[in-house]
């Protein structure tokens, strides 16, 4: 079946129909995978909306980092809707039949919720930024205001970079084939069945990639920097480890989302010797980790969030950290970080 779609190939047309055959290495295994992916994503989406749930009910983790937390959540868990129903339908049968236009919407919503992610750390390396650095001036600067502002400019970030790549790659002709050896339309997958100069398609993927990553990361380690120096100077240890706790989580999570898309891109554009079933499950790593690791990390180190979910699930009895609490640690922090 997959060498005669492959035959149909003339230059003198441009598909409009493909077929995805995600790891056409496994072929009759694949059924197999159904029961286990199924359980990943409804583990994703129980997870997430768990937490996104407890912050939402909880007056008390109506706070910026908590609200921030749950909108990655959020976003996580439509990243994941976008790629692992298509993905399901796809091991149920060879090849998973997708429009032009159901692919280029799909690519859409993968990098629009990858972009998101990456913006949504920004915020809320900043977040952590004023809590441990100007904690005395914390609720003044980080206002539901700068929150909803911050919002739209990650909103805008992600069309901005998102919306450019979907309309090139609608523009290309499509006459190599109508098989597509990938699980999820993305843009290198596309780009592979594309034919004529692709010259600049490769250049522009590559060039918002890079200035994307590194301007992220250059954001990141600044502040970060800034963030565990100032925690090294608070007098108090348990002050000092809660701080760099707190930091441990969000960089955790920046670690995994980071390196995992940087070893995809590299396979992807260097290591042309692999396995066209290893660089999907790369891809997949890449696009659902984040999914399935953050409600672990958020949901186990973050105390106030692990203390409401306790109590929700198994009626443990906690004591949730209010809003007063919560301001006072801060204003502790910042008389116990000054020298005697």
């Amino acid at each position: 079946m997959d060498s005669g779609y492959e035959n149909a190939t003339s230059s003198n047309i441009s598909y409009r129909d493909f077929f995805l055959v995600g790891f056409p290495g496994l072929r009759e295994w694949r059924s197999l995978l159904v029961l286990p992916v199924s359980g990943l994503y409804a583990l994703i989406l129980a997870s997430n909306a768990l937490i996104v749930y407890t912050v939402a009910t909880h007056r008390s983790l109506h706070q910026p980092m908590y609200v921030l937390i749950s909108l990655l959540l959020a976003v996580n868990a439509c990243a994941a809707s976008a790629v692992l129903p298509p993905m399901l339908s796809g091991f149920l049968r060879y090849a998973n039949p997708v429009s032009l236009e159901g692919c280029l919407t799909q690519m859409f919503f993968i990098y629009f919720t990858l972009l998101l992610d990456y913006n949504l750390l920004l915020a809320m390396a900043l977040d952590r930024y004023v809590a441990i650095c100007h904690p005395l001036r914390y609720a003044d600067l980080m206002t539901s205001r700068l929150l909803g502002l911050l919002a739209a400019a990650a909103l805008s970030r992600s069309l901005a970079v998102a919306v450019p790549l979907v309309v090139l790659t609608s523009r290309a002709r499509f006459c190599r084939t109508a098989v597509i050896r990938h699980f999820a339309c993305e843009y290198i997958a596309l780009l592979s069945i594309a034919c004529g100069d692709l010259t600049f398609n490769n250049r522009l993927g590559l060039a918002m990639r890079l200035i994307t990553v590194t301007f992220d990361l250059s954001l990141l380690g600044a502040s970060y920097s800034r963030i565990i120096y100032a925690a090294f100077q608070i007098s108090s240890g348990s002050a000092r480890a809660k701080a760099l706790h707190t930091c441990g989580s969000h960089l955790l999570v920046i670690f995994t989302v980071y390196l995992s898309g940087l070893s995809t891109s590299i396979v992807f554009r260097f290591a042309k010797s692999v396995s066209q079933d290893v660089q999907n499950l790369l891809s997949a790593i890449y696009l659902l980790l984040p999914g399935a690791l953050n409600p672990i990390i958020y949901g186990v180190r973050t105390r106030e969030i692990r203390q409401h979910v306790e109590r929700l699930l198994w009626g443990r009895k906690s004591t949730p950290v209010t809003k007063d609490q919560s301001q006072r640690l801060h204003n502790t922090q910042i008389e116990r970080r000054l020298p005697a």
